[in-house]
């Protein structure tokens, strides 16, 4: 059976478009592959951090994942830093990227911008997230449009050292969901919705109080046209709701827009509200049943003692074809 990895950042808390670009979407591949889930916690550090805070969030992801719907018993669920063996194939990797690999890379382009002072880290980050990658040999990687490129970078590392020093890697492909793949802001529409983001109306978290996110859909910015159609080029704003609704009902985009041919943007948003209101209910209930037992510590344990097991065999095979093995 071929193998899935996904994986998310404990920066910011979980929102909607995490959701449905990628916790669903690996709900939706259960059963057909063999599926690694992890918190990239090890990637958080690239940028300031408060440690009390981002312990939390390693736990509170874990238990959200879980929630909502990732069966622990399909997927090996891990963190990234237990398993040690996986930065230290990531500077093995390191010794064989280039610097202007690296540092095309969009994410580092935009944030080394938005800093005088920056990590070497930040640099590097993209290797390390191509060792996630390859030390299971994942066959296939869901991730949103902004991160293909990484994955595209791992594919490159991989294909450079199998041919340099032989065979031990598989090219991992990349997996977007055609809709799902990128919610945007409510209040700018032509930008992600990101955990990070600043300014809270545009996004919806899943720890949001259902009342506060429905509040949220129906001040979400749309249009004049007075028409609810899919067309994200002219009608981002309703295009992300319509987006929002068929994900979270499994609805069909095109019956949504024809249940509402004639109505109000109004009525529209009530719509999507009361979905995303009732799905924040379901997931949040089941969160604070699983965040108050030890379920969260024992899918840990197994994950790492799966994961460092093969990170272990992966390293020992890359560290002897380069020569520091004996």
């Amino acid at each position: 059976m071929k193998r899935v990895l996904t994986g998310l950042k404990p920066t910011g808390d979980l929102t909607l478009g995490n959701y449905i670009g990628s916790i669903k979407l690996m709900k939706d591949l259960e059963g057909k592959y063999e599926s690694y889930l992890f918190v990239a916690d090890l990637h958080a550090l690239t940028v300031p951090n408060d440690p009390v805070l981002l312990h939390e969030r390693i736990k509170k992801f874990i238990g959200m994942y879980i929630a909502c719907g990732i069966d622990p018993t399909k997927h090996v669920i891990y963190l990234q830093s237990e398993n040690a063996y996986i930065p230290a194939i990531s500077w093995l990797l390191e010794c064989s990227t280039y610097y202007g690999e690296a540092s095309r890379m969009i994410q580092f382009k935009e944030k080394s911008k938005q800093n005088a002072n920056f990590t070497v880290g930040l640099l590097t980050y993209p290797v390390l997230m191509a060792s996630d990658i390859l030390y299971c040999d994942a066959d296939l990687v869901p991730v949103g449009i902004d991160q293909k490129q990484h994955v595209e970078l791992a594919r490159d590392i991989a294909d450079r050292f199998n041919k340099r020093f032989g065979e031990v890697f598989t090219l991992p492909d990349v997996y977007i969901n055609e809709h799902g793949a990128k919610i945007y802001d409510l209040q700018d529409p032509t930008k992600k919705m990101s955990k990070t983001e600043e300014n809270p109306k545009g996004v919806i978290s899943l720890f949001d109080d259902p009342e506060v996110a429905k509040s949220k859909i129906m001040k979400a910015t749309t249009d004049s046209l007075a028409t609810i159609k899919y067309d994200p080029e002219n009608q981002p704003g309703i295009s992300n709701l319509l987006t929002i609704a068929s994900s979270l009902s499994n609805e069909d985009i095109d019956s949504i827009v024809n249940k509402f041919e004639g109505k109000g943007y109004g009525d529209f948003k009530k719509y999507v509200a009361e979905i995303v209101g009732n799905f924040l209910t379901d997931i949040q209930s089941k969160y604070n049943d699983i965040i108050n037992s030890n379920k969260i510590d024992e899918i840990l344990d197994n994950g790492k003692e799966i994961t460092t097991k093969l990170a272990k065999d992966k390293y020992e095979k890359l560290s002897k074809m380069m020569g520091v093995y004996r």
